[in-house]
């Protein structure tokens, strides 16, 4: 079997006598969507954050491409392939769409790109930002501003952004927070399309989007994995139903 791409090793997180995360382990294959689910309270944001390095676990390991990477920075994971998007939107609203995306390449290869120097004069980032917008579906809106697209679009621009950095593994907090359904469903489109691209731990509330787009799938219940899997199964295990999809699992 591949290697994986991300492993969990008993991660555990407390809070005082509040345990959050408890011995969770998992891992997240080359070119594979694995999504974490679970009720609220389940430890799900407090996981992602030791995956993403804005918390430090009390044990266990973060393992990137077999590498221990648990005391390192967020931007420092980010330099070796870790990239998240968040639940909130963040772009930048002043700047067009185009730059948006080339300041994101100009963070992951250094290049000499600076904020007030015209876009035009920077060829290398814009083809490389123009990819990434082509790949989203907007490379119409490149010279557009930020803070004009609508909500999906938004969110199309969040992912190319996350794409233009090269990721080894993507980290995707709620990406179709906030969307109506047609935005959503363009969304799982183009999420869609990723299977085969780089891993992606998918965290997100809409299963029907995560019955739809996982591989694999995690259950997080009061810290603790109580599943893990193949849809299929996990749509079929008791401890699931009970635990978290209930009558969800009957429309997926």
């Amino acid at each position: 079997m591949t290697d994986p791409v991300l492993r969990l090793e008993g991660l555990r997180k407390a809070y005082g006598g509040l345990l959050v995360t408890d011995a969770v382990s998992l891992d997240v294959r080359p070119g594979e969507i694995h999504a974490l689910i679970g009720p609220n309270g389940a430890g799900k944001t407090t996981l992602i954050g030791q995956v993403a390095g804005t918390l430090r676990p009390d044990a266990g390991r973060v393992l990137l491409d077999g590498r221990d990477i648990t005391g390192l920075a967020v931007a420092r994971r980010a330099r070796l392939g870790l990239v998240r998007s968040f639940q909130m939107i963040a772009v930048l609203p002043g700047f067009t769409v185009l730059e948006n995306v080339a300041l994101a390449v100009q963070a992951k290869h250094g290049s000499s790109f600076r904020l007030f120097r015209p876009v035009a004069r920077e060829s290398g980032l814009n083809r490389a930002a123009m990819a990434a917008l082509d790949q989203v579906g907007l490379a119409a809106r490149a010279t557009a501003r930020a803070g004009t697209l609508a909500h999906g679009e938004k969110r199309q621009l969040e992912l190319a952004i996350a794409l233009a950095q090269s990721p080894r593994l993507l980290l995707l907090d709620e990406p179709l927070a906030g969307t109506g359904t047609e935005e959503a469903e363009r969304l799982v489109g183009l999420l869609g399309a990723l299977k085969g691209g780089p891993a992606v731990l998918l965290v997100e509330h809409d299963m029907d989007a995560v019955f739809a787009l996982a591989d694999r799938i995690t259950v997080l219940a009061l810290g603790r994995v109580i599943a893990s899997g193949p849809p299929a199964a996990i749509r079929a295990d008791p401890a699931v139903r009970a635990a978290y999809l209930g009558e969800a699992a009957d429309a997926c």
